[in-house]
């Protein structure tokens, strides 16, 4: 009798949560050099499941990205004629994995999952874009934000934002032994960590293989409070990435970073400087980052997501501001961001480049307004 009211006592239930996600989104483009402007309205859907018993969840999402209207180049469509809009019709499986989620920041993830590391310059969702990238992998992640922590994942399949219509330069999936590893020190005033992102772009359609890269280094980031309401935020970085497997430059270049970001109350202000190195001003001989979520980094019209041969030196300041509870939402932010793009090596002026957004959110819903010229 005792075994069977410890049984019961300990028996858990499976707890299954639906997941849904959906995205509508109008996207226009003018282009120097092209003829057509391009249009893009879309609609993005995530289905999903999750079940949980325990410390044992599994979860699974599809994916369908439905183009209302295509006048512009998807990146599969062959609408050359147009700029690019990397939103191509979609339907496939986003997500299919098992978790584990024990005591003290112990974590096992296997199968097709999304992965975030750091602030995405290395690798990401790219979350921007309609389709997701997700990543076929294992991964074990240990520590919490104060003290050691650990992130390790071996993947062997990156699903890009092409969908299932990819292929070409613009593959579907991209396979290669990719390893992805941060180990980091959290203290009071920031988190210290080493990383290396080993990246094994291993398709011969895809560059032919160039973007195949290894990047070790070390990131510092973290916040003080100043005064009430007010607090500084800090981000120092530097990397060095060379050639990596089936690679066939011979080449390496230098990764920094140094941002700082200051809020008090609604207002908020960021300046930073980044910088993409360049090794011989030859094409993929710069530092690359084809696993980056790209709409954080480099401006909101798209055109560094590949770094130029001579590299790339990124001078940006923000002004923000957010109001809450307001005009009957949750929240409401306005932005406007300043870019000064250079080279890295042989002393050219890119441009530079001007965005604005406004957001605003209410409960689970969220909208959007963005301009970048």
């Amino acid at each position: 009798p005792l075994a069977l009211l410890s049984g019961t006592a300990c028996a858990q239930e499976v707890k299954v949560k639906p997941l849904i996600d959906a995205r509508r989104r109008y996207e226009a483009t003018e282009q120097d050099g092209l003829a057509e402007k391009a249009d893009a309205l879309t609609l993005r859907v995530r289905p999903g499941m999750q079940a949980t018993k325990g410390r044992w969840s599994l979860l699974v999402e599809g994916e369908a990205n439905l183009a209302i209207a295509d006048d512009y180049n998807d990146g599969t469509n062959g609408k050359t004629a147009f700029p690019l809009i990397a939103d191509p019709p979609n339907l496939e499986l986003n997500r299919a994995q098992l978790r584990y989620a024990g005591a003290n920041g112990l974590a096992f993830t296997a199968g097709r999952q999304r992965i975030e590391l750091a602030d995405q310059r290395f690798v990401g969702s790219a979350a921007f874009r309609q389709n997701e990238q997700t990543y076929d992998a294992v991964r074990l992640q240990v520590g919490k934000p104060t003290g050691f922590s650990a992130d390790l994942t071996y993947g062997w399949s990156v699903r890009t934002v092409d969908g299932r219509n990819g292929a070409g330069t613009r593959p579907q999936a991209i396979g290669g032994d990719n390893i992805l590893a941060v180990v980091g020190y959290g203290t009071p005033i920031g988190t210290v960590s080493g990383f290396a992102y080993l990246v094994d772009q291993d398709e011969v359609a895809v560059q032919g293989y160039r973007l195949a890269s290894q990047t070790w280094g070390l990131r510092f980031a973290g916040s003080q409070p100043l005064a009430k309401d007010v607090k500084l935020t800090y981000v120092a970085s530097w990397a060095r990435q060379s050639d990596w497997h089936r690679n066939p430059n011979d080449y390496a270049a230098d990764y920094w970073l140094a941002e700082a970001g200051l809020s008090a109350g609604g207002l908020s202000a960021t300046g930073g400087y980044e910088i993409l190195g360049a090794d011989g001003g030859a094409a993929f001989t710069s530092v690359q980052t084809p696993l980056a979520s790209h709409f954080r980094f480099n401006g909101w019209a798209g055109k560094f997501v590949t770094t130029p041969p001579n590299g790339l030196r990124d001078l940006y300041a923000s002004l923000g501001y957010g109001w809450k509870k307001t005009a009957g939402f949750d929240a409401i932010g306005v932005i406007g961001v300043w870019h000064h793009f250079d080279s890295d090596r042989a002393d050219q002026h890119y441009g530079d480049e001007i965005g604005l957004a406004l957001t605003a959110n209410r409960g689970r819903i969220g909208g959007s307004v963005r301009y970048a010229h």
